[in-house]
């Protein structure tokens, strides 16, 4: 039984985002320099990574642990945990792809990275070495070979110092997956109740007795908290530690019908710190960091940067139509590690804090979580992503 307060499936943060699969992108945000960076772009509207003063205060507790995260070996050793789990839900939903027929403009044609300067390309060929030693394959490119993958880029080729291609990531529609398994699932026996919003979670001696929604109270054997960053209102009566912080990020999405010459490899531009993706016969550019509470609201400004960013690249773009612009919360822990398993109340589970990686982990944290709901030995160790760490 799934209980969901939107109309239908996947109309939240599933709905327009950067549609990446991508263990490459495993490391967390939390690394060695973010600080820094992160003092130099407060209340800078044109930076990857906007902090406004006035929320710095709702931080402190949240980005202290972020930032006692930044050590060196802590990044690398949360690296490799976020890659197990990457690497093994990319295979599951590949496995759930092969099964169900889905069809989600799913896309095998890696991910390409672009440099701008030769520092930054120096920095994340180092950073690709360390995935690399835990098995990811990857090409290091100079400019003419980040065009022979994607040949979009030969008028801008001088922009770039050049790039990683890492052959094995993926991309989609997540939206159309998250809609189109709903509908599956409901086929096959499952029961969702849309438009119903959850009020309370009841605890009793050390276990969830029921959940109160405005459309009555839910009783099962065992419940699964995926709350997104919704799971604020409830952490108190649970008694858990949940350190979950909502980071906005935009999405920019344009009709490639016509467009000939349009990309076909999903990239990141690394020095705007964007993901300029394929998805069918749509173009999306997405990315922006914004630390601002649980508001949704639109930026223009922050819509108007990608945009930018990305007609600097393409500069046929402002000769299509508006795209639809988007925005949604990624829920963030500060160690950039999901919260996934068993909790200390008896018949609860979370599975929480994905992250920039949503649909990357997704697939993954579904299956163990189900094995170990289940009585199973999930396939891969969940030791490193319990609630238990905070």
């Amino acid at each position: 039984t799934v209980i969901e307060r939107e109309p239908g499936a996947g109309q939240v943060t599933s709905f327009a985002n950067g549609g990446l699969i991508v263990p490459s992108m495993a490391d967390p945000w939390a690394a060695p320099g973010m600080i820094w960076k992160l003092l130099t772009w407060i209340g800078r509207e044109e930076s990857p990574f906007l902090l406004q003063p006035r929320h710095i205060p709702g931080l402190l507790s949240w980005g202290a642990r972020f930032l006692a995260n930044c050590r060196a070996s802590v990044w690398q050793r949360n690296t490799a945990s976020v890659l197990r789990l990457a690497e093994y839900s990319r295979d599951t939903l590949q496995e759930l792809t092969d099964e169900t027929g889905l069809a989600y403009d799913l896309a095998e044609r890696g991910t390409l990275r672009l440099f701008r300067d030769s520092l930054s390309m120096e920095k994340a060929r180092r950073n690709a070495e360390l995935l690399g030693q835990f098995g990811v394959n990857y090409h290091v490119l100079d400019a003419e070979g980040c065009v022979a993958i994607e040949p979009s880029l030969a008028p801008k080729i001088a922009v770039f110092s050049g790039g990683i291609h890492y052959p094995h990531d993926k991309s989609g529609d997540a939206y159309k997956f998250t809609r189109d398994l709903a509908e599956l699932c409901a086929q096959r026996g499952s029961e969702f109740h849309y438009g119903t919003t959850v009020e309370s979670i009841e605890v009793d001696s050390g276990r969830i007795s029921a959940v109160a929604t405005d459309a009555g109270r839910f009783v099962a054997d065992h419940y699964v908290l995926a709350l997104g960053t919704d799971i604020r209102k409830f952490r108190r009566d649970l008694g858990l530690r949940l350190p979950i912080y909502p980071v906005k990020g935009y999405s920019v999405t344009f009709s490639t019908t016509g467009w000939n010459s349009a990309p076909k490899v999903p990239m990141i531009d690394d020095g705007r710190k964007i993901g300029i993706v394929p998805i069918g016969d749509r173009l999306r550019v997405a990315g922006t960091a914004e630390f601002t509470g649980y508001d949704l609201s639109l930026n223009a400004r922050r819509g108007a940067n990608l945009i930018e960013s990305l007609s600097e690249l393409y500069p046929g773009l402002s000769d299509r139509s508006v795209g639809q612009h988007w925005a949604g919360l990624r829920p963030t822990t500060p160690d950039g590690i999901p919260i996934l398993g068993r909790t200390k109340l008896k018949n609860l589970s979370v599975n929480l804090g994905h992250g920039h990686l949503g649909w990357t982990l997704a697939a993954g944290c579904g299956k163990a979580l189900a094995d170990q709901i289940s009585g199973n030995r999930p396939a891969i160790d969940l030791a490193d992503y319990g609630v238990e760490r905070f």
